[in-house]
């Protein structure tokens, strides 16, 4: 139920769950992921016929691509932010349990997932469909560059209504009090960050549609969008609260740690790519 109180922030306590179906939790969470996926492989399906890449190869890459992503953004949070609750519990990692008080486990659905290492798996399995398919890994980058902000909107609301990854305490009018944690007014970081990547989606797509001749295959595509995501998941970790004890320690946190070389290799790789396409070398 979302109200607003007298101070004006908006009280936010949605549960999780959208409903149960014969003992299986079915979440906002995890409808969202897929519907990410889903409407970016809408897009990229657009982008195939304009590329004229073969539109079974589309199925082939989602198959690869959902696996890349699940595996790598549950890896990523649970070896960096809880290495050492799941390195003593290798069943948690990959099955999405956790053990109950009275012993058995119950069924939660997949609670930690982290955007770098979703990216970095997303990589992998890109570089195995490109051995399978013998395309041009660049030209799906830039492809996968267009798309990908749009699936990272999806996964923040998704957060949001997880109420996780919350922001800071603030004061100001549209802080989100999010009843399931504490009774303080906070930044609502989750949402801010899907409509930056939903900002992102929406430049990458007018990006490709006027220059797609002249850069696609390039890593132009691929750079602008990596360097604009991690700029604002740098950015936007200003105002979120810690997700782990240790970046307490940190001269920053573990997101901005990460986003750093991605918005460097993101920059390096607009530089390569405009440089081939001015000295006349070959795209895609």
């Amino acid at each position: 139920m979302v109200i607003f109180d007298t101070l004006c922030a908006i009280d936010w306590s949605p549960d999780p769950e959208l409903f149960n179906v014969f003992g299986i939790s079915i979440r906002y969470y995890g409808l969202l992921f897929m519907g990410g996926i889903v409407f970016s492989t809408l897009v990229m399906g657009w982008m195939f016929k304009r590329e004229g890449i073969p539109g079974e190869n589309l199925e082939r890459l989602s198959v690869y691509g959902i696996i890349g992503i699940l595996v790598g953004a549950r890896l990523g949070h649970c070896l960096l932010y809880e290495p050492g609750y799941y390195l003593s519990r290798p069943l948690e990692l990959f099955l999405p349990i956790y053990p109950k008080p009275g012993g058995g486990y119950a069924f939660i659905g997949y609670q930690g997932l982290a955007s770098h290492g979703g990216a970095a798996g997303l990589i992998i399995a890109l570089y195995l469909y490109c051995r399978k398919t013998k395309e041009s890994m660049l030209r799906l980058l830039d492809l996968i560059g267009v798309a990908a902000p749009l699936a990272g909107s999806f996964i923040r609301l998704a957060n949001l209504m997880n109420s996780e990854i919350i922001g800071k305490p603030t004061e100001v009018p549209w802080g989100f009090v999010f009843k399931r944690v504490d009774g303080l007014s906070r930044h609502p970081a989750q949402l801010y960050e899907s409509l930056a990547y939903l900002a992102i989606f929406a430049v990458m797509l007018v990006l490709y549609v006027k220059f797609r001749e002249r850069y696609s295959g390039s890593g132009v595509f691929l750079g602008i969008s990596l360097a604009l995501i991690f700029t604002a998941r740098f950015l936007i970790e200003f105002v979120k609260e810690h997700q782990a004890n240790f970046e307490s320690s940190l001269p920053l946190d573990m997101g901005q740690l990460l986003s750093i070389p991605f918005v460097v290799a993101g920059v390096v790789l607009i530089v390569l790519g405009a440089g081939r396409v001015r000295g006349g070398g070959k795209t895609g």
